[in-house]
């Protein structure tokens, strides 16, 4: 049976720094679902984190997922605990009373390195569901918060994002992704590798990798401001011998510049050019999986139109048991044609309809820094999206959707995974 799909329109900002709608910064477009991917705030203090958050809360949409980032430093309680005195000598903040704050806004879903699953169940909405996981992490630059290390960027990204994750949130960009800085330099999620390239037990895994295993539809980030754009990754899922490959890019120019019209990239089924994506999951239990299947997914692939040349053919063979069972275990990263040990089963068994992901860094803060004064600072516009989503399957569900909003809405309880005190970034 085929699952309907239906338009889902997200509108994506990042890095207001305290900027607001009501400052005349930036104007809210309508939608479905508002994201912000990180830096709410200047400094993360607790009156602006209430500025930032109230207006998000007023904001009419069903869904609003946010994360922190670095500039947000006392939702970063390992963090402020040693480094709050350098920011606020004269009005220390209370970390955890600024936690509490961000876990009291019942219409807003905070994601701390974590993943939750979304419905859509208005009437008026599209009644569609996704995925999304969402993490306040950047490449550490400086005394600032929710940093890593080179070293620590495998921990922080190997085991973190489930593969049927439809959407991610970040504050930092991939490396090489919407995250040139003004210095020209690629300043994403920092490469880390070790060991040999030929063991099976080389996953140490960057974002930017992870994206490769995952290939949500939407990858929204932040972070680097001269960075704003959008691109249309094309991963490759076919080369056996190179290592989270990418097929194209596409790099999107925003036609709504110098206009009054909104940043709008349609990825939608009505578009020219729809997002390659169907959201497939996999299955269950990746053993249980025959070659044969696998055989056909790969039959059923091809590229997007604007690729110059047309897919190979592809030509697989049964496979015995033996072999099989090391197939499995093959390299993270690697494509297939013809089935070998070093094929990432995991992340394409059943998964070959997941080809394109749209990467889109939606910084508002256009000035590199934050910290001009309001007359001198430029602001770049909300980026939204349109893709499709799985509808809501039965009309039951939905009213059963409806009335646990509803009922949990009454207890006063968060509907979605909030942001905690505890560290759980491994």
């Amino acid at each position: 049976m085929a699952i309907e799909l239906r338009k889902t329109r997200f509108v994506c900002l990042s890095d207001t720094h305290n900027a607001s709608p009501a400052d005349g910064a930036f104007k809210l477009p309508k939608g479905d679902v508002l994201i912000h991917a990180g830096d709410l705030t200047k400094q993360g203090t607790f009156a602006e984190l209430q500025k930032t958050l109230n207006w998000i809360e007023q904001a009419d949409f069903e869904v609003k997922i946010v994360v922190a980032g670095n500039h947000d430093i006392t939702l970063d309680p390992d963090f402020y605990g040693g480094h709050g005195p350098h920011f606020h000598s004269k009005y220390p903040q209370d970390s955890q009373a600024c936690i509490n704050l961000v876990k009291g806004y019942k219409s807003i879903t905070f994601l701390n390195h974590e993943s939750t699953d979304i419905r859509l169940a208005k009437e008026d909405g599209p009644q569609t569901s996704f995925k999304v996981f969402g993490s306040p992490y950047s490449p550490a630059n400086g005394l600032w918060a929710f940093g890593y290390s080179p070293e620590d960027a495998s921990k922080i990204w190997e085991h973190s994002i489930p593969l049927d994750t439809d959407v991610i949130v970040t504050h930092t960009p991939p490396k090489y992704h919407c995250d040139e800085s003004k210095d020209r330099r690629a300043a994403g999620c920092i490469p880390s590798q070790k060991g040999n390239a030929d063991s099976e037990i080389f996953i140490q895994e960057t974002l930017r990798e992870k994206l490769w295993r995952v290939r949500p539809h939407l990858a929204i980030c932040g972070h680097v401001h001269e960075g704003r754009g959008a691109e249309i990754v094309l991963w490759d899922i076919e080369t056996p011998n190179t290592r989270y490959k990418e097929a194209l890019i596409e790099h999107w120019t925003d036609p709504s510049i110098d206009t009054k019209k909104q940043s709008l990239i349609d990825l939608s089924a009505k578009s020219s050019i729809p997002l390659e994506n169907t959201g497939s999951w996999g299955d269950e239990e990746i053993p249980s999986v025959s070659i044969e299947v696998l055989a056909k997914d790969l039959d059923s692939t091809s590229l997007r139109r604007w690729r110059s040349k047309e897919r190979p053919a592809f030509t697989l063979q049964t496979l015995d048991d033996g072999l099989r069972s090391s197939y499995y275990e093959g390299i993270h990263g690697h494509g297939v044609i013809t089935p070998s040990r070093r094929c990432d089963m995991e992340a394409l068994a059943g998964r070959m309809g997941r080809k394109e992901t749209c990467i889109i860094n939606a910084a508002i803060m256009a000035s590199s820094w934050p910290y001009k004064s309001n007359s001198q600072q430029r602001y770049n516009k909300p980026i939204v999206v349109d893709i499709d989503l799985p509808v809501l399957q039965k009309q039951g569900n939905l009213q059963e959707e409806r009335n646990r909003q509803a009922e949990s809405k009454s207890r006063g309880e968060t509907e979605h995974p909030s942001l905690s005190g505890e560290d759980n970034s491994s």
